[in-house]
């Protein structure tokens, strides 16, 4: 599967290394993950290497291609909640959105209450959590 992975470049980024274990397990699973470059440690420079308007055309054009929408949310950014809205509202594709457990005071309520049919919330407290929801989601 081609997956888009959603993960904020300029919000809180304290989650990086479950984004980053998160990559690498739907990797190791043989799914092709379309934003990889989110969890490296320069995603903000590489993203101000170019346009803003050639971002927003690249992301777009990836949000088309991908399957299913993966966003680990706890770093709550208006480009994760963008992307998970244009997917959700504009097609029948799957979103599953992972947060800490101890952040879900700190994200907005439009995520943590989302009731969508085609989004699944999945907070965790250890990448165990994140495997086993993935392992379901994606077999």
């Amino acid at each position: 599967m081609k997956v888009y992975f959603g993960f904020t470049v300029a919000g809180d980024r304290s989650a990086l290394d479950m984004a980053r274990r998160t990559v690498a397990l739907l990797e190791e699973m043989g799914h092709e993950v379309l934003t990889r470059h989110l969890v490296r440690d320069d995603a903000a420079q590489l993203d101000r290497g170019i346009t803003p308007q050639m971002v927003f055309e690249r992301d777009m054009n990836w949000l088309r291609q991908c399957d299913i929408f993966i966003g680990e949310v706890s770093g709550s950014s208006f480009g994760i909640g963008f992307e998970a809205g244009y997917l959700l509202g504009g097609s029948a594709r799957q979103a599953l959105l992972f947060y800490r457990r101890e952040a879900a005071s700190r994200i907005s309520l439009l995520i943590t209450g989302n009731t969508h049919p085609n989004c699944t919330l999945a907070p965790y407290s250890e990448f165990a959590q994140i495997e086993d929801q993935l392992r379901r989601t994606m077999a």
